[in-house]
């Protein structure tokens, strides 16, 4: 996470099992980004010399990570991309297309199950959590979206994809 005009900035989720550091590893430079938990966890600190160590001497652990280095670059030009074409409210359209996972047996549908709070969304789309807020409403009232006990459930994801990329096409 970062700070940005007085906001923070979601830059990335990481999941159990998962690692971060990566880059001030390999390049011997201060991280760019500080880390949040918003659970418990239980780390590991591992030295940048052993790290690099076991990329050199096992190629399936360097492809892995030339495989995460890959996907992250994508993840941020993506973002990039819909920070400088598109508003907030098809900004987050789009991160919640991003966070969510197809509804078994409702195709076309998907969920986002544990639901991000607002102030969670406003941080990964660079706005406040008032915005977050109001664009949830409008997406009630429209039925594109619709609350659940411990979910969010997108009834409709190909018309809000159509949404962004006809925002998108506009700019």
């Amino acid at each position: 996470m970062i700070q940005s005009a007085g906001r923070d900035v979601l830059l990335r989720q990481i999941d159990a099992g998962e690692y971060f550091g990566e880059l001030a590893a390999i390049d011997d430079q201060p991280r760019s980004s500080g880390i949040v938990a918003l659970t418990d966890v239980t780390i590991a600190r591992m030295p940048a010399s052993v790290f690099r160590s076991a990329i050199h001497a096992h190629p399936d652990v360097c492809d892995q990570l030339l495989a995460l280095l890959a996907a992250q670059i994508r993840t941020l030009a993506n973002r990039v991309n819909e920070f400088s074409t598109l508003d907030v409210r098809y900004r987050i359209h789009a991160e919640l297309l991003r966070l969510s996972r197809p509804e078994p047996g409702k195709p076309g549908c998907a969920i986002i199950s544990p639901p991000p709070v607002h102030s969670e969304i406003a941080a990964r789309v660079s706005t406040r959590r008032e915005a977050v807020a109001r664009e949830f409403k409008s997406l009630e009232r429209a039925g594109l979206i619709e609350r659940r006990r411990g979910a969010i459930a997108l009834t409709d994801t190909n018309r809000l994809r159509r949404m962004v990329e006809e925002a998108a096409e506009q700019d």
